[in-house]
């Protein structure tokens, strides 16, 4: 892969994280989504896309370039959609369908996979949470092609559950005041869903990316999956209409998976990081990587050495994979009868995927590099991206935890907490 002058980069057109550029809110679509028609659609559509949007990858993290147009295509192919219900007009796909799906897009581009994140986890909230009005309007914009952002998690709070943003109703209006961080999709969103709190209890307001008040900044300056645009948001007194203001049960009002499906989809994206890593790996030392001296060998993808260690990769990899697809399942199993055996059983299967796929992401970015070789550390191949994005992304929640929930309940029968970090 070729470097390329950055001079030849039109940034009206591509605007650059972590930059005061300014970027205005999208256009919503000119027409629906395609309409998914069950789970080997939703696969082989991934795959399309995946192959569109691994060419360009390389090159949007080393210039930090929003995928804008990468976007609209995703989320107008119809999988923003995967998990609106039967009910109201969706294909209600199967949670393994929605896993191997973005770990699909994730191996393509992780940073992709991630902004659609908090779009999935908002229509599951509403599944869950909403009223039969709340839900049919969700699910309306998002089968129109609405992209909805996230405006959750707050930088300098106590904990990350703990939320200072604040809404009050004043008449037939909602207004909320505060500030966001890592607030991924809500620059390129065309609504914002936004939690804040009324005297203890929580909401999740429904703002639209252009209303007054709301300020969304492209300022984040991770190292690793640098175009998510998990930036900030501002809120100063943003007023939209009360019925758009969704009240949260607590987790420990009644069981959900809630947890489970917004970990699985984090699951997701690093087995997707650790398969396009695998990849990536088995293409360099093929095409580019030099036999080491004592192995006698001619090319170096006859080094015995590496071969174990790539043998070694790929079952790992596909034992997470294994593990994700059974997650999926159990998931579906506590959607449709959301019991407490059920929905700890998803979590706990979800749990043990998040562990491998963890694992994988961090060992198969760190191994490409000792088996590819030092001639796969020059910037013109990117490969460096795997690593960071692996780093960074499997941070989001820590999976230490994950060993002490899953041990806890098999010897002392303790059920795994209900939030969605876990």
């Amino acid at each position: 892969m070729g470097s390329l002058n950055q001079t030849q980069i039109d940034h009206s057109i591509h605007p650059r994280v972590n930059s005061a550029d300014p970027v205005p809110p999208r256009p919503r679509p000119a027409t629906p989504p395609h309409g998914l028609k069950d789970d080997a659609e939703a696969i082989a559509i991934a795959r399309r896309l995946a192959a569109q949007f691994a060419p360009g990858a390389a090159l949007r993290d080393r210039e930090g370039l929003l995928p804008l147009a990468e976007l609209d295509a995703y989320s107008q192919s119809g999988l923003w959609s995967i998990n609106v219900p039967k009910a109201y007009g969706g294909p209600g796909l199967s949670h393994a369908t929605l896993a191997k799906v973005i770990s699909i897009i994730a191996a393509a581009d992780p940073a992709i996979a991630q902004i659609t994140q908090n779009h999935l986890a908002i229509l599951n909230t509403v599944d869950l949470e909403g009223t039969e009005a709340e839900k049919k309007r969700t699910f309306d914009w998002a089968l129109q092609g609405i992209r909805f952002g996230n405006a959750f998690s707050e930088l300098n709070s106590k904990t990350v559950a703990a939320f200072e943003t604040t809404v009050r109703f004043d008449g037939d209006e909602a207004v909320v005041n505060g500030e966001k961080f890592y607030t991924t999709g809500a620059l390129l969103a065309h609504v914002i869903p936004t939690v804040a709190i009324d005297n203890g209890t929580a909401y999740l307001v429904f703002i639209d990316r252009d209303t007054a008040g709301l300020t969304v900044t492209n300022n984040w300056s991770s190292f690793g999956q640098r175009t998510t645009a998990s930036g900030g948001v501002k809120l100063d007194n943003v007023r939209v209409p009360k019925d758009r203001a969704v009240r949260l049960k607590s987790f420990d009002e009644h069981p959900t998976i809630a947890g489970p499906l917004s970990q699985i989809i984090q699951a997701a994206i690093d087995v997707g990081i650790a398969r396009g890593a695998i990849d990536d790996t088995i293409a360099f030392i093929r095409n580019h990587s030099r036999p080491w001296i004592d192995s006698g060998k001619e090319k170096a993808s006859e080094d015995p050495l590496s071969i174990i260690a790539i043998g070694d990769l790929k079952i790992c990899l596909h034992a997470a994979e294994a593990l994700l697809d059974i997650a999926g399942r159990s998931i579906d199993v506590g959607y449709a009868e959301p019991t407490l055996d059920n929905v700890s059983e998803a979590t706990l299967r979800t749990a043990e995927a998040k562990v491998l796929t963890t694992q994988i992401a961090i060992e198969a970015t760190n191994k490409l590099f000792e088996l590819a070789g030092t001639r796969a550390t020059l910037n013109q191949h990117g490969l460096d991206r795997h690593w960071r994005n692996a780093r960074v992304h499997t941070l989001h929640d820590p999976v230490r935890w994950k060993f002490y929930h899953i041990g806890n309940f098999y010897l002392n029968d303790a059920h795994p907490p209900r939030h969605p970090w876990n």
